[in-house]
């Protein structure tokens, strides 16, 4: 996350928050010292975010997903070729 400094951002106010706004955070520091961090206002919280159906519609999950190679894996436990 890119960090500006008090009076950059106080220059650039509009410009930045635009940014933040799709999706760009930044963070604000006074003297070097990160003081605040700018993100848009639907953006996930740190540690949360949403992968939940991040690829939904790429791809389908065949019925049989579940069973898939279970032949072949019995015959591994089973000892069989």
């Amino acid at each position: 996350m890119e960090s500006v400094n008090m009076h950059e951002a106080k220059t650039h106010l509009s410009k930045l928050v635009s940014r933040a706004e799709k999706g760009e955070g930044f963070i604000i520091a006074k003297a070097g010292k990160p003081l605040v961090r700018v993100t848009a206002i639907d953006s996930p919280e740190p540690g949360q975010l949403k992968r939940t159906g991040f690829m939904s519609g790429q791809f389908t999950i065949p019925d049989d997903f579940d069973r898939m190679g279970e032949k072949a894996i019995a015959k591994l436990f089973e000892g069989g070729s």
